[in-house]
């Protein structure tokens, strides 16, 4: 997935207005203005869009995780190295701990998105690479965990169907 996509998702999901959103980029020690943010969060083709390097995804994750857990007392924000690439792994890993959810809440929210996962196959995805059973997370394990916070977060359509019926 690119990261822009990543960004507009989680954007989505958590219900984050401007405000918010430039909030959680200057908590990290990386203010960016609004007119940047709308542009990183156009879609791939669109006139004003910018590429999100992976570096500013990675600080804008770190910032998500200070923003629900709170920040930790004398840490500062990891950069990633030039041209180094935050894996899907990773990015679910910085959501896990953001959303503070437990194996319970990850496999919820990739069994509501129609992608169940057995309990094995999701802490293959948390082990360290060099382990011998860890496992690459793919675009389309990430995109429906996404979609599957999306729906605990915001509900489903269907909810909101019976909701506009009552």
């Amino acid at each position: 997935m690119i990261t822009n996509d990543v960004l507009r998702r989680v954007r989505y999901a958590l219900q984050l207005n401007d405000k918010k959103m430039l909030d959680i980029f200057a908590s990290v020690d990386n203010a960016i203005d609004e007119n940047y943010l709308h542009s990183i969060m156009e879609k791939e083709g669109e006139e004003n869009f910018v590429f999100c390097r992976d570096s500013l995804l990675s600080l804008f994750l770190d910032g998500l995780i200070n923003a629900k857990r709170g920040k930790k007392e004398g840490s500062s924000p990891v950069i990633l190295p030039a041209k180094a690439i935050l894996s899907n792994n990773d990015i679910l890993r910085k959501l896990r701990i953001a959303l503070n959810f437990k194996e319970e809440d990850m496999l919820d929210a990739l069994a509501s998105a129609e992608f169940p996962v057995s309990k094995s196959e999701l802490s293959a995805l948390f082990r360290k690479r060099d382990h011998r059973n860890y496992k690459e997370c793919g675009d389309q394990l990430l995109r429906n965990f996404l979609n599957g916070i999306t729906e605990r977060f915001r509900g489903t359509s269907a909810e909101k169907e019976n909701e506009t019926k009552v």
